[in-house]
């Protein structure tokens, strides 16, 4: 058999207060978790399928409508936001400020310049893509183009140019390459 439902009839009162001012669904069936088994003497089953959640989540709901943390609160935990940030909106701002500053004057930002500057105020590496998720947040999107590719190799595209064969005179006035001889 199953536990029987408690509660007081403070936690009545006030559900049923939340109940009548409820501006979300959330605190609705939060509220309505407490009263249905209270007050109409509904089983948790039953009022999992009123409410239209699963029985371990109305078992939670009134858990925790019990303990104080009415849904829809500033104190109760929800998802969404940025738990890991490692600034808040303002300080980012400040932060890009004399980048952006210097950026507008000729019209792009160096990503690895702000990234070293980023790695000492946090005192640990980031990958280049949280300062292009910075810069994002902060609706800036003109950045330097790279000069050459990160993996190419100067000296050997250098050594290559002075060394490459030679087209011969024939082929540039048809403008196909010699064909090999047989």
């Amino acid at each position: 058999m199953a536990r029987p439902v408690t509660g007081d009839e403070q936690a009545i009162e006030h559900a049923l207060q939340v109940i009548s001012q409820a501006t979300t669904v959330e605190q609705l069936r939060q509220a309505q978790a407490v009263v249905l088994p209270l007050v109409y003497g509904l089983s948790l089953e039953q009022t999992a399928q009123v409410t239209g959640v699963s029985l371990g989540w109305v078992c939670q709901l009134r858990r925790r409508f019990i303990a104080g943390d009415v849904a829809g609160t500033p104190e109760m935990p929800c998802a969404g936001g940025r738990r890991r940030q490692n600034m808040t909106v303002e300080q980012e701002a400040q932060f890009l400020a004399s980048f952006i500053d210097k950026a507008q004057a000729g019209g792009v930002l160096v990503v690895g310049d702000i990234k070293t500057a980023l790695e000492e105020r946090l005192a640990r590496e980031v990958a280049k893509s949280s300062v292009y998720n910075l810069l994002h947040r902060h609706n800036w999107r003109k950045l330097v183009p790279d000069k050459r590719h990160p993996k190419s190799d100067p000296a050997a595209q250098l050594e290559w140019k002075k060394n490459s064969p030679k087209r011969s005179k024939a082929s540039l006035q048809t403008g196909q390459t010699a064909s090999p001889s047989s």
